[in-house]
């Protein structure tokens, strides 16, 4: 199953990088990488070009045999960026138009069967794409999502967040309750629609939209994403504190939503 990653990035030129090669690196054999560069004011353009340079030239090496008669150890060169299976594409934004605009830019030009999205300053676990896609082939799932660990910027865990077995009341009518570390089957945007720009819970929204229109959900108890934590001076973006009550707000209207869905549903 070919997936589609997502990369909305906006100033965090520092963290982009990184979370490119969490990507990269993935176990998965067929993967689309999209970044779209919400009109950044940073060094982002700057690290993308970098990357697109290594991704196409670079090189790395390893010891791997010894010669006694010449005393000569003999390395064996690779190319830093394994190409099979991956493709790298970079939109952009002139100008900054917020996360759930760069988020339908981006999954507007995704022909991966499966998709999901990373914020740039978060970190994928190696098999991630992988364990989601098996559980999307497996099961009658068509999102699947798992545990996350939390992180600070010098990337020590601060704590595991375990999500929930999924129900519709525990997920969404309780607090939404659905996690980071997603793949879900593209069909659902065909179906339901894209990110509502208006919003800040704009992800909260599509993905109840996707289980009040019938999506099956599963979820893996393993924790396989970095989410980065924005306390201590790094509020940003639908974080930042002139817009948390915003979100919050946004978020307990959508739980009312949902809960008079699942009254009308058990009525």
């Amino acid at each position: 199953m070919k997936a589609s990653v997502v990369v909305p990035t906006f100033n965090q030129a520092g963290y982009l990088a990184a979370c490119l090669d969490s990507l990269w690196f993935q176990d998965h054999p067929d993967l689309e990488i999209i970044v779209v560069n919400d009109g950044s004011t940073d060094d982002t353009q700057a690290v993308l070009a970098q990357y697109q340079q290594c991704v196409e030239g670079g090189s790395v090496s390893f010891a791997s045999f010894y010669e006694p008669r010449t005393d000569t150890l003999e390395r064996v060169h690779h190319p830093r960026y394994p190409s099979a299976g991956r493709t790298l594409t970079v939109l952009t934004h002139p100008e900054n138009r917020g996360l759930a605009a760069a988020l339908n830019t981006g999954f507007t030009a995704c022909t991966g069967e499966a998709c999901t999205y990373v914020p740039s300053d978060d970190w994928c676990m190696p098999h991630m794409i992988s364990t989601l896609s098996r559980a999307l082939e497996d099961t009658p799932a068509d999102f699947a999502y798992a545990d996350m660990l939390i992180v600070d910027d010098a990337f020590r865990v601060v704590r595991r967040f375990d999500l929930p077995e999924y129900s519709f009341r525990r997920s969404f009518a309780d607090w939404y309750l659905c996690g980071d570390a997603k793949l879900y089957l593209r069909e659902l945007h065909e179906r339901h629609g894209l990110y509502d720009e208006t919003l800040l819970a704009h992800d909260h929204d599509l993905f109840l939209r996707f289980a009040m229109g019938g999506a099956r959900f599963t979820h893996i108890s393993q924790a396989l994403f970095a989410k980065r934590d924005h306390s201590g001076g790094r509020e940003v973006h639908i974080h930042a504190p002139q817009n948390w009550q915003r979100l919050i707000n946004e978020s307990k209207a959508l739980v009312l939503k949902a809960r008079a869905h699942l009254d009308k549903m058990e009525g």
